[in-house]
């Protein structure tokens, strides 16, 4: 939980913002907590994936990407704006927050039916019976839990928290094809820093059925890796026009 309440410093803020926005509450920042402890790289043994911890299915049903070159599951601000819209859809259903965050983690359709068989939509009563799975009826205490530890670490033993530094960044519009190493030279950082902005990418470069890809990069080289972009453009299209010949190779043949 301390690593946790570590790495909630990089993500708060955005998702707070985002919340904010949607007018729904702030709290709501900690069921990704719960959900995948605020890791971008989370998989779970059901196959859903990132910090707010979704299923293919229900990803692309809110518009994110996911595909052979990317996973947005892992793209922190759009994953976020999906849980958004995911939850306030949830709650716009079912008029409650606690069947709401119970139906994000056990799914709406499981939900309906709990709340028939119960014949009531108290959460706590139908947590009394026998329609929800342990894990769902444990979820919202979980997220009050979380909510409760993490409003105050210090009362709870956690002591010596180091927050991690708020995600900031630049964005720079590049083409197909462009590996996370040359974008590390054109913005003078390193490939490392460079994955861990865009952990959506799959293949190491930005996707080759794109023509252009809105890459992320450190905060304050967005001017210097413009100055560079020139000088790769041409190698990093060779990619790109490699993937159209193949492709339309492909469509002919067919």
């Amino acid at each position: 939980f301390g690593r946790w309440l570590a790495r909630s410093g990089y993500y708060l803020p955005m998702m707070e913002k985002e919340l904010g926005e949607a007018g729904l509450p702030l709290d709501l920042v900690y069921l990704a907590m719960i959900e995948s402890g605020f890791n971008q790289r989370a998989y779970s043994r059901s196959r859903a994936v990132g910090l707010w911890q979704f299923m293919k299915g229900t990803g692309r049903q809110y518009n994110l990407t996911i595909d052979k070159y990317v996973d947005e599951r892992r793209n922190a601000l759009k994953s976020t704006r999906a849980a958004v819209t995911y939850l306030r859809d949830l709650y716009n259903e079912f008029g409650d927050w606690y069947l709401a965050v119970a139906a994000y983690n056990g799914g709406p359709g499981t939900m309906r039916k709990a709340i028939r068989r119960a014949k009531s939509k108290d959460f706590w009563v139908i947590a009394q019976k026998k329609s929800l799975r342990l894990e769902t009826k444990r979820y919202v205490p979980k997220l009050i839990a979380a909510i409760l530890i993490a409003k105050e670490p210090e009362k709870h033993g956690f002591t010596d928290v180091v927050y991690d530094k708020p995600l900031v960044y630049d964005e720079i519009s590049v083409g197909p094809g462009l590996s996370l190493e040359a974008a590390a030279i054109l913005s003078g950082s390193s490939s490392k820093t460079i994955k861990e902005l865009n952990l959506e990418l799959k293949t190491g470069k930005t996707p080759l059925n794109h023509e252009q890809y809105v890459l992320k990069i450190p905060s304050g080289t967005k001017q210097l890796a413009e100055n560079n972009l020139p000088r790769l453009h041409s190698v990093a299209s060779t990619d790109y026009k490699t993937h159209i010949i193949r492709k339309n190779e492909t469509l002919s043949q067919i």
